[in-house]
C-alpha cells in the first residue's frame, strides 16, 4: 500500500491570521518501506517571517524571498500525494494550512478522512506521553543527531520510523530476528557442548581410497630414503597383525 509522510513549516500557528505554509516534505512509503521518491519545496510566503518561527525551523525571509511561490507548487505537490493516504504527526495543523493555501487557489482541500495522524496513534499507545516528534524519537532510540532544527523533509523522514514503531511493525519484524538468532546461538551451544551429536550413518560410505592406491603411495614414500618425514605417519603392521607407526 501506497502513502505519504507529509510534513510543513509555517511563518506561524494560525493560518486564519495570515500565517503561511514555507516549505513541504514528504517522502512515498510502500507497505512501511520508504522507497527514495520524495516531494521537497520552500515557498515564498508573501510575508516577513517571525523571529520566533525562524528560531524554531531557520528559514528567514532572506532565504525564502527568491522561493517560488504555491501557486507554483501547487501542481506537483497535488500529483505526488495523488489520492493515497496521508501520514501527518498533529495533522489537524498542517492540514489546516494546506487548505489554506488550496483554497486561495479555489483548489480542492485535503479531505481529514484519508490522513493518518501519527499523534492520536501515540496519544492511545502511551497515553502518559510526552508524544512530540521528539520525545517519540527518543522513545523508540531513532537517531535525531544530524536535525539541529525542524525541516519538513528531514521531520517526514524521522516520521517514518516513528510510524513504524507506532504500528508496533518493527519489533515484530526484530522479534523474529531475536528469536532465529536466539535459536541459532542455542544450536551452536549444544552443539559444542554435546548435546546434539552428530548420528552416525546406518550405512558406512564405502572407502575411496582402494589397495593399489595405497600400495603406489607406499613405493613412493620408499623411494624418498630412511628419512622421509612421511615415514612417521605410515603405519606398518607388526607379525601379532597389530599396525604401529615405524
Amino acid at each position: 500500500m501506497r502513502e505519504i509522510i507529509l510534513d510543513t513549516e509555517t511563518t506561524g500557528l494560525d493560518p486564519k491570521r495570515g500565517d503561511r505554509v514555507i516549505e513541504i516534505g514528504c517522502i512515498e512509503i510502500y507497505n512501511r518501506i520508504p522507497t527514495g521518491r520524495e516531494f521537497h519545496a520552500f515557498i515564498n510566503p508573501e510575508r516577513e517571517v517571525p523571529a520566533e518561527a525562524e528560531a524554531v525551523h531557520g528559514l528567514s525571509s532572506m532565504f525564502l524571498k527568491d522561493k517560488p511561490l504555491f501557486r507554483a507548487v501547487a501542481t506537483p505537490f497535488l500529483a505526488f500525494i495523488a489520492d493515497d493516504p496521508l501520514v501527518i504527526h498533529n495533522a489537524s495543523f498542517d492540514v489546516g494550512f494546506l487548505n489554506a493555501e488550496l483554497d486561495r487557489l479555489k483548489l480542492k482541500p485535503l479531505a481529514l478522512a484519508r490522513v493518518v495522524d501519527t499523534l492520536a496513534l501515540a496519544r492511545r499507545k502511551h497515553p502518559a506521553g510526552p508524544n512530540t516528534l521528539d520525545a517519540l524519537c527518543k522513545r523508540y532510540g531513532i537517531d535525531t543527531s544530524k536535525r539541529t532544527k525542524h525541516g519538513a523533509l528531514v521531520d517526514s523522514l524521522l516520521l517514518a520510523e516513528v510510524y513504524v514503531e507506532l504500528l508496533g511493525e518493527r519489533q515484530a519484524a526484530l522479534g523474529l530476528q531475536s528469536a532465529a538468532s536466539a535459536a541459532a546461538e542455542r544450536a551452536g551451544r549444544n552443539a559444542i557442548d554435546g548435546r546434539q551429536a552428530a548420528r552416525p550413518r546406518p550405512q558406512p560410505l564405502p572407502p575411496r581410497i582402494r589397495d593399489s592406491d595405497r600400495a603406489e603411495h607406499r613405493s613412493f614414500i620408499d623411494a624418498l630414503g630412511a628419512k622421509a618425514i612421511w615415514l612417521k605417519h605410515w603405519a606398518t603392521t607388526k607379525p601379532d597383525g597389530t599396525t604401529d607407526k615405524v
